[in-house]
C-alpha cells in the first residue's frame, strides 16, 4: 500500500512535467506552480510512509528480540539416562536427580534385572551411563566383550555378606550343606574369598585374585558350594542352607546386614563401585561436562544421608576425592 502512494506521487510529477512541455508561457507558469506543489506533496507522502514503515519494522523487531533474549535463558535441558540394577538404585539416585534437574539435566535411572545386560545397552547406545557395577566387575566385562566403556567416578562399596533363612551361627553348618554363591567371575571371586575369611574353606598359595572353586585346597567343613546367577540367589535362600548375596540384591529382599551369618570385610579397591560411560563420550565436551555434573551431584552431602539414614551404612561411600574425569575437561 504504501509503495503504491508512492508511485502514485511519483507519477504525478511525471505528468505534470509533461503538460508543462506542450503549453503556452501562462500555461507553463500555472503548470509549474502545480508542479512544484505536487513535488511537494509526493515528498511530504513519501517521507510519511517511510516513517510509518520504520515504526512498523521497529515493534515487529521487538518481540523476536525478546524472544531470542527468553530463548537465551531457557536453555533446553539435557536428558541422560543411567542403567541400574534393583529398586534400591533410585533411592540412592534420588538426591542427585534432584539437583542436577536443578542445573538442567533430566536424569532418568533405567532398571535392569541382571548384571549382564547393562554394559551391553551402554556399549550400543540404549543408555548414557551405568552406575551398577564395581571396578573388577567392568574390568571382567571389557576382557570379555571388547567394551569402549570408561570408569568416570566412585560412588560406593557395599557388603557382600553371607545370608541363612535356616542358621543362626557358623557353627551350625554341617557336611553336606549347600551355599549359593554369584556365578560370575568377579562376584563369584569375592565370594569364594568371603567363604575363606569365615573360615570355612582354604584356598591354595597360588590362588589369584578372582579364585574359583578349583582354587580351594581345603573344606574345613564339607559343604558345597552351588553357583547361580546372582539375582536369582535371594529368591532361593530358602531352599539352601546358606548363599552369599549382592549388596543391592539383599536389600530388595529386605535382608538386613546386622542378621548376616558373616560379613564382608570390604578391604580391597577393585571392589568399589562407579558410574561409566562409552569411551567415545568422552571426546565430546558438552558431555563431559553434563557427566562430571552428574558424578559430582551423587558425591554429595544429600546422597551419604541416604546411605546413613535409609540404609544403616549398608553402603559407604568411597574415592570421592578422585577426580576421574579431570584428563577430559
Amino acid at each position: 500500500m504504501k509503495k503504491n502512494i508512492i508511485a502514485a506521487a511519483l507519477t504525478a510529477i511525471i505528468a505534470s512535467s509533461a503538460i508543462t512541455a506542450c503549453g503556452g508561457s501562462t500555461a507553463a507558469a500555472t503548470t509549474a506552480a502545480a508542479t512544484t506543489a505536487a513535488a511537494t506533496t509526493a515528498a511530504e507522502t513519501t517521507a510519511a510512509a517511510a516513517a510509518e514503515t520504520t515504526e512498523e519494522e521497529a515493534a515487529d523487531a521487538k518481540p523476536v528480540e525478546a524472544a531470542e533474549g527468553a530463548e537465551a535463558d531457557t536453555a533446553e535441558p539435557i536428558h541422560l539416562t543411567i542403567g541400574v540394577t534393583g529398586s534400591v538404585y533410585d533411592d540412592l539416585w534420588a538426591p542427585a536427580i534432584e539437583t542436577l534437574e536443578q542445573e538442567g539435566i533430566i536424569l532418568e535411572t533405567v532398571q535392569f534385572s541382571d548384571y549382564v545386560t547393562p554394559n551391553n545397552a551402554l556399549a550400543n547406545g540404549e543408555t548414557d551411563l551405568n552406575g551398577f557395577q564395581h571396578r573388577i566387575y567392568l574390568a571382567s566385562e571389557i576382557e570379555q566383550y571388547g567394551y569402549e566403556i570408561t570408569n568416570i567416578g566412585n560412588t560406593f562399596i557395599s557388603p557382600m555378606n553371607l545370608y541363612s533363612d535356616k542358621l543362626t551361627s557358623l557353627d551350625e553348618l554341617q557336611d553336606g550343606d549347600v551355599i549359593a554363591i554369584p556365578n560370575d567371575p568377579t562376584n563369584g571371586g569375592r565370594a569364594i574369598k568371603v567363604l575363606s575369611d569365615a573360615g570355612l574353606i582354604t584356598l591354595k598359595a597360588d590362588a589369584g585374585f578372582n579364585p574359583t572353586v578349583e582354587d580351594v585346597e581345603t573344606y574345613n567343613v564339607g559343604i558345597t558350594i552351588e553357583e547361580l546367577a546372582a539375582n536369582t540367589i535371594p529368591s532361593i535362600l530358602p531352599d539352601v542352607a546358606a548363599a552369599i548375596i549382592n549388596g543391592n540384591y539383599a536389600l530388595d529382599f529386605g535382608l538386613r546386614t546386622e542378621d548376616a551369618l558373616f560379613h564382608d570385610k570390604m578391604e580391597e579397591e577393585e571392589y568399589w563401585n562407579l558410574i561409566a560411560c562409552r569411551t567415545e563420550d568422552l571426546s565430546d565436551p558438552v558431555l563431559v561436562e553434563a557427566y562430571d555434573k552428574v558424578v559430582k551431584a551423587y558425591q554429595s552431602a544429600g546422597t551419604k544421608q541416604v546411605y546413613d539414614e535409609q540404609f544403616g551404612g549398608y553402603y559407604v561411600g568411597v574415592g570421592w576425592d578422585q577426580d576421574l574425569l579431570a584428563d577430559y575437561k
